[in-house]
């Protein structure tokens, strides 16, 4: 280890203040526990590179208290588009169902998204934030992690691309101290490095230019690009994604021969954008040419120490999918490591946070080189029978919804047997699965999303029956100690009625309608018309889902699986 200037001890050290490490911060400051983000570059970096999320990352943004805020500066429910190189559309993705409580497709501006979330970790004094300072070395024992960082010597010096320069700063070198440590800084983590943890996959060498544009004031420069678009040309595949606020994006493949030197020139970037709009009109942001990567770390826990986000896996941009991931893995790990940190599980538990995110995280990664392959066809006899593919797909209706719903999207199941959980019971069973998030009806009558209500820990929800009724004392008081909340979910209008006093709402459940009964359909599909109980994990997943007379069953295996038995 280096030498240092000082020392001072908290639970968890993050790596790196992107996404993963900001939803990270938040979970574990809303919980209460004393962490320190460390983020090498001394200002923010205000340029876009991620700008899609799904509806189960807003799922995650809602579980911080952030999602309200964070959607005031998206677009949502933003068709998708498969377009041919004259611009008319050859397939639609829109889906405007919530099964989770929020839109399928939110564009946003990561500068945006990113400010609001490291403003609003001022809500916990027990987060703390330290710009400017990089990981340098890491020593692992049993009881923490010693890190020893410094001020950053070499910074991001240009808004246009991601050349670094050497700066003047004194090291300074310090040593900090953590139960945990979580490497979230990207796919050159030091902290992977540090470790020897190998990232295995492919590397992608087909160079692509991005270029970040803002719309001058009182331009109207995009009315006829009003979605996002892949532009599948064989001589040029192109991206066009709108942004909040007038800004833009356009990604161009390179063809054979082309430079990074070249296509980085300004002229050569007007000539590209010419093409779709006048460039006149737009102020640009950042021109880069990058590769792309589909990669996975071996491993993604060394002891006290976690990689998550890019650091433990890279996606192809395609399916916009890289920051989601990371965001994903926040919401998994950030429960767990909560649950070890206050005794209420054994450390054992945050092997689970490879076995199932790992998986999904691959399925990501295979469907983006897909779509990858889909829209940069750059052989034309290969790119017509895609089209012909397309048209075939439009006009056959259940293939049509499959292409419009994105149902190809690798849905929120982590793999069999290899989840926190119990066994499914059969195929496509519930258990170890994001369960539906409907719109709730309160007692009082007002309407809410049911997270809202069920707040942070586990949650047992009876469908139509108080599921405490069907609990054992020692079951009750396990639950109580994680701070589990009790639902009686009934459908829309179908409550107790009448004037009979013992009719009223008993302390301690919660009595709440199900406005369009996506979750009493979801228990009808996992097998049970009336009767049925889920017992629901932090994360919104299902650690089961019974007949009410077997809920002790379930709280067993839940002892079991955390460790307390």
């Amino acid at each position: 280890m280096s030498a240092a200037t000082n020392t001072d001890s908290v639970d968890v050290i993050i790596a790196g203040l992107g996404p993963t490490g900001l939803v990270l911060a938040h979970f574990l400051g809303k919980h209460g526990h004393s962490v320190v983000v460390l983020e090498r570059e001394p200002v923010f970096y205000g340029n876009a590179r991620a700008v899609y999320t799904d509806d189960e990352c807003m799922r995650v943004l809602q579980s911080i208290d952030a999602a309200e805020e964070a959607s005031k500066d998206m677009l949502v429910d933003t068709p998708v588009q498969l377009c041919r190189a004259d611009g008319t559309p050859m397939g639609q993705l829109k889906n405007l169902d919530k099964p989770f409580g929020w839109p399928v497709v939110n564009f946003f501006y990561q500068p945006y998204l990113e400010t609001k979330l490291a403003k609003l970790l001022a809500r916990y004094p027990n987060v703390e934030v330290r710009r400017g300072r990089e990981l340098t070395d890491l020593e692992q024992g049993a009881d923490g992690v010693a890190v020893t960082h410094q001020a950053t010597q070499e910074a991001r010096y240009s808004e246009l691309g991601d050349a670094r320069a050497t700066t003047s700063t004194d090291p300074d070198p310090q040593t900090l101290r953590a139960k945990y440590l979580v490497g979230a800084d990207g796919g050159r983590s030091t902290v992977r490095e540090k470790l020897g943890i190998q990232m295995t996959g492919k590397n992608f060498p087909e160079p692509w230019l991005v270029v970040d544009l803002k719309v001058k004031n009182g331009q109207q420069a995009l009315r006829h690009l009003p979605y996002f678009n892949f532009f599948c040309d064989p001589e040029c595949p192109a991206v066009s994604c709108p942004q909040p606020d007038g800004h833009h994006r356009f990604e161009f493949r390179l063809r054979e021969g082309q430079t990074k030197e070249h296509m980085e020139k300004p002229e050569t970037v007007r000539a590209y954008l010419s093409k779709y709009v006048d460039p006149d009109k737009f102020e640009v942001k950042r021109r880069l040419v990058y590769t792309f990567n589909a990669l996975m770390a071996e491993r993604w826990r060394d002891g006290r120490i976690l990689l998550a986000g890019d650091a433990a896996h890279m996606t192809p941009q395609f399916m916009g999918q890289g920051a989601s991931a990371g965001i994903r893995d926040a919401s998994n790990l950030g429960w767990k490591l909560s649950a070890v940190l206050a005794g209420k599980a054994d450390p054992s538990l945050l092997d689970t946070y490879q076995t199932e995110r790992k998986p999904h995280a691959q399925s990501m990664i295979d469907v983006s080189v897909f779509m990858k392959d889909v829209v940069s066809m750059s052989n034309p006899m290969a790119a017509a029978l895609r089209n012909l593919t397309l048209k075939g797909i439009q006009a056959t209706p259940g293939l049509r919804d499959w292409l419009q719903e994105a149902r190809f999207k690798p849905k929120p199941t982590y793999k069999k047997g290899n989840y926190f959980g119990m066994p499914r019971r059969r195929l496509g069973g519930p258990e170890g699965t994001m369960t539906p998030q409907p719109e709730v009806r309160s007692s009082t009558g007002r309407r809410a999303l049911l997270d809202d209500v069920v707040g942070e820990g586990f949650a047992v929800v009876g469908q139509g029956l108080d599921p405490r009724a069907h609990l054992s004392k020692q079951s009750q008081a396990l639950l109580d100690g994680l701070d589990a909340r009790y639902i009686n979910l009934y459908g829309y209008g179908d409550r107790p009625q009448g004037r009979n006093e013992t009719q009223a709402t008993p302390p301690g459940v919660i009595e709440l309608e199900d406005v369009r009964g996506n979750m009493l359909d979801w228990f009808k599909k996992a097998g049970f018309s009336k009767g049925g109980a889920a017992l629901i994990r932090p994360d919104g997943f299902a650690f089961a889902v019974v007949d009410a007379q077997n809920l002790d069953g379930a709280v067993d295996a839940l002892k079991q699986q955390l460790g307390q038995a």
